[in-house]
């Protein structure tokens, strides 16, 4: 529960940075000076909303390989590593995707898979995953990213976080002017400009409405972990293999990604009530793909 609210409330922090950052400049002013003007403000809200989504995926990768320690595997320097490669390459070449960079990184069981486009993508997977997991689960862990790759989740989750973004920049805004011009409506110069009232209410409704997104965004990276499951069945054959994958993920101690990549892992916790859960439970997964053979 922890890893997942932090990992919403970076989301909120970068945008209440935004806000506040364009609110300083008086970059804002021409959406509500003498009136709030919707068509601008929804244009400006979609630029801050889609700009920071857009700007995450693009440094997907780099912010990946620095906040986990991997390393990519450009000479194996053993059997595993060469495996590894030559697995990923495999399954790569049946999902009909380029060879993606392949990573090794220090931690508990977990693997991701990121970057801003099927062209330039990264698989990553940690130590503790290789330890724990024989051929045929890592095959299948593998496979499972690959298809992340394949139906291009890094750029699905990065629009639908655009739109939320966009929606949350540009409500908070309409109910700051309401606010603003409600507590004004005594003052003989009520129009001449945002006040106090302006600012504080769209930081509150800000946070407010970010949350409630949260939720929009996390029901979408569960259903994409299902899509994923199913994709690494088919590639492999059988859903066997990603079964008795998510079986032995289920009876260790997994995670163990920064807070910033929650979503990424092919282990996440549960929040509350399931609604900020990055993942589905494994008992879900397991049962869906079962369902599907």
């Amino acid at each position: 529960m922890k890893r997942v609210f932090l990992l919403i409330a970076t989301n909120i922090a970068v945008m209440l940075v935004l806000s506040v950052s364009v609110r300083l400049l008086g970059l804002d002013r021409f959406v509500t000076s003498g009136g709030l003007n919707l068509g601008m403000l929804l244009m400006f809200s979609a630029v801050l909303g889609f700009g920071g989504a857009f700007i995450s995926l693009a440094l997907s990768k780099t912010m990946a390989k620095w906040s986990t320690g991997a390393r990519v595997i450009t000479q194996p320097s053993g059997p595993t590593e060469a495996w590894l490669l030559n697995t990923v390459r495999k399954l790569a070449d049946r999902a009909g995707l380029p060879m993606p960079e392949v990573a090794v990184y220090e931690g508990e069981p977990n693997a991701f898979a990121t970057g801003p486009s099927r062209s330039n993508s990264l698989v990553a997977v940690s130590t503790g995953l290789l330890a724990n997991m024989n051929e045929e689960e890592v095959e299948a862990v593998l496979a499972h990213e690959i298809a992340h790759i394949r139906n291009g989740d890094m750029v699905t989750l990065t629009l639908i976080q655009g739109v939320v973004n966009t929606f949350v920049f540009f409500l908070a805004r309409v109910v700051g002017y309401l606010v603003d011009s409600w507590l004004k409506r005594d003052e003989e110069n009520s129009s001449a400009g945002s006040g106090i009232g302006y600012f504080i209410t769209v930081i509150v409704c800000e946070i407010v409405f970010g949350i409630l997104a949260s939720v929009v965004v996390m029901y979408f990276s569960r259903q994409r972990e299902f899509r994923a499951d199913a994709g690494a069945a088919e590639l492999l054959g059988s859903p066997r293999p990603m079964a008795n994958a998510l079986r032995r993920l289920g009876g260790i101690e997994a995670d163990g990604l920064p807070k910033s990549m929650a979503a990424s892992g092919i282990a996440g916790g549960r929040g509350l009530l399931g609604l900020f859960a990055t993942h589905p439970s494994m008992e879900e997964r397991i049962a869906a793909l079962e369902g599907s053979g």
